[in-house]
């Protein structure tokens, strides 16, 4: 794309707004571009925000960093290349460990993972892909380590991230320097680049 198809936008004087994106500033270290891009509608900022910080609260063994790895797993199978670079930069701002970092490819047999981190993976893994693979052998798989309410937090991810991969790739968000920086430095050595979100 040449340029985004919409740009961003904030009202610096909206103390809702602001208060909001310092969440972003936590999990981040900057305002995602596609949040205030949303800020045309401003409810639709507000809203999104609020689901995600709902959906990445934390209530059982699920994770912030798996969370993000998991927010990684269904952008790469998406293929948004700005969703990668942010999950893989807040997974590694949320500490997860440098292995689990650097192996996120071969989630399946690497030996970083936990029998139920991998099952939570490929999970984010077949519910996002088109058409959808959850089937009752992933099913059974997943109760064996999760809860319902776990479950409900590990979907939520991936359901989340299914609109931020829609709204990122179509809207060619561009992407912030910093994401930029994590995608070369975890993911460069594996094909990714920034793409269509560089201006």
């Amino acid at each position: 794309m040449n340029k985004p198809l919409v740009s961003p936008v904030q009202d610096n004087n909206d103390q809702k707004l602001q208060k909001l994106i310092a969440f972003y500033q936590e999990t981040l270290g900057f305002c995602p571009n596609s949040v205030i891009t949303m800020y045309h509608r401003p409810e639709i900022a507000y809203s999104f925000i609020a689901l995600n910080k709902a959906v990445m609260e934390n209530k059982g063994k699920v994770t912030s960093d798996l969370k993000r790895l998991i927010g990684f797993v269904s952008s790469n199978t998406a293929g948004c290349k700005y969703c990668q670079a942010h999950t893989i930069r807040a997974a590694e701002r949320y500490d997860a460990h440098q292995d689990k970092l650097e192996n996120i490819w071969s989630f399946e047999t690497h030996p970083a993972f936990s029998d139920g981190e991998r099952v939570a993976l490929e999970f984010a893994l077949k519910s996002s892909l088109i058409p959808n693979e959850i089937d009752d052998v992933i099913a059974d798989k997943m109760r064996l380590y999760w809860n319902d309410g776990e479950i409900v937090e590990i979907l939520g991810v991936v359901a989340l991230f299914g609109f931020l991969n829609r709204w990122n790739d179509s809207m060619g968000t561009q992407m912030e320097d910093g994401a930029i920086e994590s995608g070369e430095k975890h993911l460069s050595d594996k094909g990714w680049e920034v793409g269509k979100h560089k201006y």
